[in-house]
């Protein structure tokens, strides 16, 4: 049996109900779109997921990837995935048709990217780094070096890289030293990247490196970065691969998880200069890393919503057949299996829940991105840009927090078999723990949160975001469904405390900015939690409207329900909670260091 089966229903009813597959139909772009494609590919995407990618997920784990004297050697059988992952043109899913795509929305590749996370995070690293190269250099290189590298990044042939970290500049990205130096037609790459996924492998024939670098008369700081393309085989006129570039791999990071994906220490410039072609204009590297980063933002945010589902599938088979005591109140002959004892189903039910919560706002925000990029109208496309720029910091930070915790939810549930490693419980764990850290911290998505996507609009894009959440709590109340209308109560009672919050912080930004960073992680944790509350109450709104319809198949609808009514009960309030740290606990934070710490 496969460790990982994709959840297809829910990620059909997350884009068919809650996205609104016709809104995005609607768009002239995607008009082809339709519901019988969308279960197509979701179900072929699965296919691949749970019968190609998952039964190698313990074989990257333990086996890892390898330095040798030849090359990074990938561990047996991801070859032959990653030629199927090709041919089947999974890697260009979102991209148009133009540069090799396959057209589709941005939605659409969300869910499909969330299978491969789930089934091997490790091995779909390398295609959602590459998808961001891509998409950098479709927005910002030269048509002579979108001639040269786009399609070839975008069908998967070649991947594509991120280099931006060296030893003395981590998130500081105004420390960085590797130096650019002008000749002829290219310019000479010399330096030290560290922390760069793909950085070196034998899946690809060659490996199309982003890299910033400083001119020599660059300005100091963020200012004077500039972008650059530096493949690690010579691309002649022709498209064909030539002479080995001057970038070597030094190492590769012994790391917690992740062990399948090669992690390189790259040096450039020891044979006099690796190659490089600038990307745009100079010292303007950071701006359009930024379309790379955040690519990559929201789609390390869906790791975190695919590793804890991956976590729970194996928590909730292993629960439904170990047995161990009799649960309280139990009084039938036979014990059952673990899922009976109520803190076991408390524990299942919040991995179920807040990964259906968070599955929910990560699409909803994939949309948001669609509807920014596609829309017809110039105002509607500002809208949803300023929406899904607002998401994105949630989506990535919360995420892969709670996905973070859920995964440990997931070894509890085993007992002392999650901390044995046979059982596989704790990969989901140790993979799931870097997703806090790169494409920025926690702490750097909350501090976006508050002074990029809440302060500078003078709270605009949050304020639009809380009256859609109102309007919806207004019609839940006047359902017919008493449950429905104490799920509009709950959920209304924490926008109250948001609404505060968001009152908070842009007084507190202006007053001492020290007092909205140091509440800065809560409040991100606060909107996520109040998301992912408003789309399983709007996911619940539907689900009771199809059973009074008799439009739906009841069983699913029904454990929406239960999801939607745990979450709000159990997670939900922790918003109360939060608010209070936001508005009253940040001042015990800023006292002075010495007072703090012996």
């Amino acid at each position: 049996m496969s460790d990982y089966t994709a959840p297809l229903a829910d990620m059909q009813f997350v884009i068919e109900r809650l996205c609104g597959l016709d809104t995005v139909a609607g768009l002239p772009a995607f008009a082809d779109v339709n519901s019988e494609l969308l279960g197509a590919i979701l179900t072929e995407a699965g296919t691949l997921a749970s019968e190609v990618l998952a039964p190698l997920n313990r074989m990257g784990d333990k086996t890892g990837a390898r330095l040798e004297a030849s090359g990074v050697q990938m561990p047996a059988g991801w070859h032959a995935a990653y030629r199927q992952f090709v041919e089947g043109g999974w890697n260009g899913l979102s991209f148009s048709t133009d540069s090799g795509g396959q057209g589709l929305p941005k939605v659409v590749a969300t869910a499909v990217a969330e299978m491969w996370n789930a089934a091997n995070l490790s091995f779909a690293l390398g295609p959602m780094l590459t998808a961001g190269a891509a998409e950098a250099l479709e927005h910002h290189a030269s048509p002579a070096l979108r001639q040269t590298y786009l399609e070839k990044l975008v069908t998967g042939h070649w991947m594509g890289t991120m280099n931006l970290t060296e030893p003395q500049a981590g998130s500081d990205l105004s420390a960085v030293r590797a130096r650019a130096v002008p000749e002829d037609d290219h310019y000479r790459i010399s330096g030290q990247k560290i922390y760069s996924p793909y950085g070196e492998h034998d899946l690809t024939e060659t490996i199309i490196h982003l890299v910033l670098a400083r001119l020599p008369d660059a300005p100091a700081g963020t200012r004077g970065i500039s972008l650059f393309v530096v493949p690690k085989f010579l691309v002649n006129a022709a498209g064909e691969l030539g002479i080995r570039n001057d970038v070597r791999c030094a190492s590769l990071e012994h790391k917690l998880g992740i062990h399948g994906s090669p992690t390189a220490v790259l040096i450039y410039g020891e044979q006099g200069g690796a190659v490089g072609y600038l990307v745009g204009e100079p010292n303007r590297g950071l701006e359009y890393m930024f379309t790379m980063m955040n690519n990559a933002r929201h789609a390390v945010g869906l790791e975190g919503v695919a590793v804890a589902e991956g976590a729970y599938q194996k928590a909730l088979h292993f629960a439904r057949e170990r047995v161990q005591g009799r649960p309280v109140g139990y009084t039938g002959q036979d014990v059952p299996p673990i899922i009976e004892h109520p803190d076991v189903k408390r524990m299942l039910l919040t991995m179920k829940a807040g990964v259906e919560a968070m599955r929910a706002v990560a699409y909803v925000c994939a949309l948001a991105f669609d509807l920014g990029r596609e829309h017809p109208d110039p105002a509607a496309r500002a809208y949803w840009a300023r929406r899904g720029d607002f998401l994105t910091p949630i989506v990535k930070g919360w995420c892969t927090e709670f996905g973070l915790e859920l995964a440990s939810v997931g070894v509890q549930i085993h007992g002392g078999m999650g901390f044995i490693e046979e059982t596989g419980a704790a990969q989901y764990l140790r993979d799931a723990r870097i997703t806090t850290i790169y494409e920025g911290t926690t702490g750097i998505q909350a501090q976006d949160l508050v002074g990029r996507k809440t302060v500078r609009d003078g709270g605009q894009g949050a304020r639009e975001l809380l009256a859609e959440m109102r309007s919806d709590v207004t019609a839940w109340r006047t359902a017919p469904e008493p449950r429905l209308q104490t799920l509009a109560d709950d959920l209304a009672a924490a926008l109250d405390q948001v609404q505060t919050s968001i009152t908070w912080v842009i007084e507190s930004q202006a007053t001492d900015p020290r007092l909205a960073a140091a509440a800065s992680v809560s409040y991100l944790k606060l909107w996520g939690i109040v998301l992912g509350g408003w789309q399983l109450g709007r996911a619940a709104a539907l689900c009771f409207a199809d059973l009074r319809e008799a439009r739906a198949e009841t069983s699913f609808a029904q454990r929406k329900i239960v999801a939607s009514e745990f979450f709000m009960t159990q997670l939900v309030p922790q918003v109360a909670s939060l608010a209070r740290i936001i508005t009253r606990g940040s001042p015990a934070v800023l006292i002075p260091t010495a007072d703090a710490f012996a």
